[in-house]
């Protein structure tokens, strides 16, 4: 098992920014991907990123140059930077591990709670 707890969500105006950690617990994470997810009121669950144990990661179109995933091997906590935020990105903000490195989220194994991201316009 793994526990993923994810913090640093918030309330912020369009044009900021925040910065999203998840610690992981329970194994270590050198043969998992890390991704981060979002899911808006009313819409399906929606790729943002994905990382590798390397670094090697993908954006989703949406976000590519406004976000960025990051990890810290050393205290398996995932991290997602967001600038430049705008109101649709407002939604709770999710934190997942598995041992497919991919954007569909039914191959995740493991996730957090959530972490709620307001940007007000």
């Amino acid at each position: 098992q793994v526990q993923l707890v994810e913090s640093g969500g918030g309330l912020v105006q369009a044009g900021g920014s925040l910065r999203l950690s998840c610690a992981a617990s329970g194994r270590t994470l050198r043969n998992y991907a890390m991704g981060w997810f979002r899911q808006a009121p009313g819409k399906e669950r929606e790729f943002v990123a994905c990382i590798l144990w390397s670094g090697v990661a993908t954006h989703a179109d949406s976000v590519k140059g406004r976000f960025t995933i990051s990890r810290d091997n050393a205290k398996n906590t995932v991290y997602l930077q967001m600038s430049s935020l705008k109101p649709e990105d407002t939604a709770v903000y999710y934190c997942a591990v598995g041992t497919t490195y991919t954007v569909v989220a039914s191959m995740y194994d493991f996730w957090g709670q959530g972490t709620q991201v307001t940007v007000s316009s």
